[in-house]
């Protein structure tokens, strides 16, 4: 398992390091008011992949948690529903591009719109490596379209382009992301790629009945029926609404001070967002690319490895975020200056107060993991959903009377909000009255002599 984590976690160092480096590059390339035009767009941009990939990354994980090689029925509606979605954004965002052309801001928007059709094919097929525990291809997956960037971005800054030039190598990386993520996905798409704690798709047949995992009742059609639209649809929403919710933290605040206080402005935002999107790299290795599929397995089987996970894995990730924000929060006084240019130096403090809201991040990525796995992802998501609208009243508030430094405010209140919301939910739905295991049993698993839970 260790080594497994340790492989996911160089991947996202290498994808932390790959993005900051970008990052830098483009600040100190373009002009202020270019790098936040463009990084506001970007994230707009990057709101919208949840809408296109539908949820079914996700989706994905539950129902092969729960049915093993049964799932495949979902595979070939649900690419079909990820792919309506993320043809009519496309759309969406084209139309968008076209109302301000010949604008550059317009051009930057329609080459960028091809990052959406990236995300939505790197979400799919970083689901299919985790179903078939392949965790060095999905290290590779998440890396390369960083390095591609990496490259752009160094022409850019080596010839001096321009915005648009910069997009336009973004929208090149994008292209090839999705041919190389359909290239890993073959077998997959076919039914036939094994499945990582569940016997292989050809020798089910030979398994006895007794030791086939549960999940849903099998439609009436038989094991090859896909699910029905409406089912399709019902168990795809949560989904995206919760990473919808997830990203408009992410994004929102640096698309709101774009609108209201300018790009220069915003560009004061963007970089301090960009080291909190690396830093919430780390929660998201651990459970969203290495647990979130097992716990899907050991809800319906394993009631003390939940257990464990809720107990040690909550506590250890909000100890762990503490350490980075205040490491964050230190280093970005002296770094940020040095690193980005003299004209960032005002970022220092805006990253110092987002610092704040890292240890209820990495605290509320655990357990949310354990309400989606446990059945309570409807609760999950509603909870999402009233820390957005925190979110959005408290920057709609804050963003005008202070600025950046309110936008940062408004982020650290609503994650706290979340955060405190989503671990009472799991107390109550996931643990309950259950006796938490203690250190040893923690031990006891780490040394295998319980190795169900691999």
């Amino acid at each position: 398992m260790l080594a497994q984590v340790g492989l996911l976690g160089l991947s996202q160092a290498g994808v932390t390091v790959a993005a900051f480096g970008s990052q830098v590059l483009l600040a100190r390339t373009l002009t202020r008011e270019d790098f936040g035009s463009f990084t506001a767009v970007l994230a707009v941009v990057s709101l919208t992949a949840p809408l296109a990939v539908f949820g079914v990354s996700e989706l994905w994980l539950q129902v092969f948690g729960q049915e093993g090689a049964r799932a495949y029925r979902w595979v070939g509606p649900s690419l079909r529903l990820a792919g309506a979605a993320c043809a009519a954004l496309l759309l969406g965002v084209l139309a968008w591009s076209a109302a301000e052309l010949p604008d550059a801001t317009a051009a930057v928007r329609a080459l960028l719109a091809t990052v959406v059709a990236a995300q939505a094919a790197l979400a799919l097929a970083g689901s299919v490596r985790q179903l078939r525990g392949d965790y060095r291809g999905l290290s590779a997956l998440q890396l390369a379209p960083h390095l591609g960037r990496v490259l752009v971005t160094v022409a850019v800054w080596a010839a001096g382009l321009s915005v648009v030039a910069a997009a336009a190598g973004y929208a090149v990386v994008a292209v090839a992301t999705v041919a190389a993520c359909l290239l890993a996905s073959r077998e997959f798409r076919r039914g036939a790629m094994p499945l990582e704690g569940h016997p292989a798709p050809a020798a089910r047949a030979a398994v006895p009945a007794a030791v086939v995992p549960a999940g849903p009742a099998v439609p009436v059609g038989g094991l090859d029926a896909g699910p029905r639209p409406g089912e399709l649809l019902g168990a795809a929403a949560p989904y995206v609404l919760g990473n919808v919710c997830y990203l408009l933290g992410i994004h929102f605040g640096t698309v709101l001070a774009a609108e209201l206080l300018g790009g220069a402005e915003a560009a004061l935002l963007a970089v301090p967002m960009a080291v909190l999107t690396a830093v919430y790299l780390v929660p998201r290795v651990v459970y969203q690319q290495y647990l979130l599929g097992k716990l899907h397995r050991w809800a319906g089987s394993d009631a003390e490895a939940v257990l464990l996970a809720y107990r040690w894995g909550s506590a250890g990730m909000v100890a762990l975020g503490a350490v980075v924000a205040a490491a964050v929060a230190v280093g970005g006084l002296v770094a940020l200056p040095v690193v980005f240019g003299p004209e960032y130096r005002d970022a220092a403090p805006v990253l110092a107060v987002l610092a704040l809201a890292v240890p209820f991040r990495f605290g509320g990525a655990a357990v949310a993991a354990l309400l989606t796995s446990g059945g309570l992802l409807r609760r999950k998501v509603l909870y999402q959903a009233v820390g957005a609208v925190v979110l959005l009243a408290a920057l709609a508030v804050a963003v005008p009377v202070w600025g950046v430094r309110g936008a940062a405010g408004a982020t650290v209140l609503a994650e706290a909000v979340l955060c405190c919301l989503l671990w009472v939910a799991a107390r109550r739905g996931v643990v309950g009255d259950a006796p938490l295991p203690t250190w040893r049993d923690l031990r006891r698993r780490l040394s295998r002599e319980a190795p169900r839970a691999s």
